[in-house]
């Protein structure tokens, strides 16, 4: 998870962006802590669906192979 420092800066500077605009620095700092707040999402996105196991209505394990594979590479399950 990002510090809440970068969430709240990420926000400051988007809301520039809508009223006034921001400088060459300003943006290029944007772009870095979007990039880094995308990166840290995706990391957690992906450990969360690893930890996943779908069943169907009758109780049967449907989780895709894909999925399972990548849990036991992760020892996961």
């Amino acid at each position: 998870m990002l510090p809440k420092e970068k969430l709240a800066r990420i926000n400051v500077l988007a809301k520039k962006s809508k009223e006034t605009g921001l400088t060459n620095a300003e943006a290029k700092e944007q772009t870095v802590l979007r990039k880094e707040y995308l990166e840290t999402f995706r990391s957690s996105m992906l450990t969360t669906l690893k930890g996943v196991t779908i069943v169907d209505p009758e109780g049967n394990d449907v989780t895709p192979e894909k999925l399972k594979e990548a849990q036991k590479k992760n020892k996961l399950h």
